[in-house]
């Protein structure tokens, strides 16, 4: 058994992250987003750390810690 997910696109991972903090709303523990997501794609920590740099999320540092808080941004589509 293949134990690789599927890729999927960069932008539907960008959705899939900005609407599970939502649902949480508006902001949510790093650990939390990657329990939600990690089944569904690989690299949440990376994606996170790209889209800080866009402005579509916030937290503290470069890349968030497992107690980090992530929240939306002022970019956020």
């Amino acid at each position: 058994m293949d134990e690789h997910l599927p890729p999927i696109p960069i932008e539907e991972e960008y959705k899939e992250i900005l609407n599970t903090i939502k649902e949480a709303g508006g902001e949510i523990k790093y650990k939390e987003l990657n329990e939600i997501l990690g089944d569904k794609f690989e690299g949440v920590r990376l994606r996170l750390k790209t889209m800080k740099e866009k402005g579509m999320v916030d937290f503290e540092g470069m890349v968030p810690g497992f107690s980090a808080i992530i929240s939306i941004g002022d970019n956020a589509v």
